[in-house]
């Protein structure tokens, strides 16, 4: 079968389509055949061995498909590795079935980013109604998902991104109001989106001076989310800082929600349930042929793409 793989660390030059053996099913797996694999900002860490978790060579990225399975059902997977192929090899146990309203692209679209979305807006920074909501990165696979369920949570919400064009899908998914992500003075374009006034809560994914300007306009109980270093630029927090201002720093990582079953099954269903419904749009960005998943990678890190970049292993 064909598959994208490196076989070493670096950037989006690594990503090679290679021919490799079709994976064989044991006791409790099933191979799926992939219709759609999902690309992801951690995707872009993982080549280059750079992030969360250790990765081992030679690798297939892909944290994420959707496909069908040889029985004909059709169905979507997390997985930690191997997505970026024909075919991928699946624990039974693990294989989410797909309600007929929920096509391929939205499938693949959906798990990795609708879960983390769901989990920052809902379980770590608790919005509530009448807060507001600074969502980073706000056309992207996450936080065009973040920015609905903060408006269906009931909260203002202050969409960041780079671009005029950007801004504009931003707007028309919900947000309030729109803010540069480039701007000078980050903080004050913040502050002044919101009235002048702070704000109660972040989705913060960019690491670097964002994080200091984002911190700095957090009202007294505010939360920021942790949830990427997309600049590899980490910072460190100072305790008084936030007992001074009563402001709180969460990380999120979705490996860990995924390690508790009890919350993201239920989260799961909620998602594909109102996808189905209609309720939530999962913004495709761009569909690309398996051949062409550098240039995905480097559209991705450019920040030339909106939505979510998915690859179709047919082409």
């Amino acid at each position: 079968m064909k598959a994208v793989q490196i076989q070493e660390f670096g950037g989006p030059e690594k990503l090679q389509l290679v021919e490799v053996d079709d994976p064989q099913p044991g006791d409790g797996m099933v191979v799926v055949d992939v219709a759609r694999s999902g690309i992801n900002f951690a995707d872009t860490h993982a080549t280059r061995n750079d992030y969360l978790a250790e990765q081992t060579l030679p690798l297939i990225p892909g944290a994420e498909i959707s496909g069908r399975t040889a029985d004909g059902r059709r169905v979507a997977a997390l997985l930690g590795s191997g997505g970026y192929a024909e075919k991928v090899l699946v624990p039974e146990a693990l294989l989410v079935p797909l309600p007929d309203e929920v096509d391929d692209d939205q499938a693949a679209g959906l798990l990795l980013q609708g879960l983390t979305a769901m989990a920052l807006v809902k379980r770590c920074a608790r919005v509530e109604p009448g807060e507001t909501l600074v969502v980073e990165a706000a056309a992207g696979g996450t936080g065009s998902m973040a920015v609905q369920l903060g408006k269906q949570a009931g909260a203002k919400v202050i969409g960041l991104a780079s671009s005029e064009e950007k801004r504009a899908l931003v707007e028309r998914l919900g947000a309030d109001v729109t803010v540069d992500s480039r701007a000078e003075d980050l903080g004050a374009a913040i502050r002044e989106a919101n009235g002048g006034e702070r704000v109660d809560a972040v989705l913060h994914m960019s690491g670097g001076e964002a994080f200091d300007a984002e911190l700095g306009v957090l009202a007294p109980l505010g939360r920021m989310v942790v949830f990427g270093i997309a600049s590899r630029e980490q910072r460190e927090v100072s305790t008084g800082a936030l007992l001074r201002g009563s402001k709180t720093v969460v990380g999120f990582w979705l490996l860990h929600l995924l390690a508790r079953q009890d919350l993201a099954v239920p989260m799961i269903g909620e998602l594909l349930g109102i996808v189905a419904k209609g309720e939530l749009e999962v913004t495709v960005g761009g569909v690309y042929p398996l051949s062409e998943a550098a240039r995905a990678h480097e559209d991705l890190i450019a920040r030339r793409s909106t939505g979510k970049l998915l690859l179709d292993p047919s082409k």
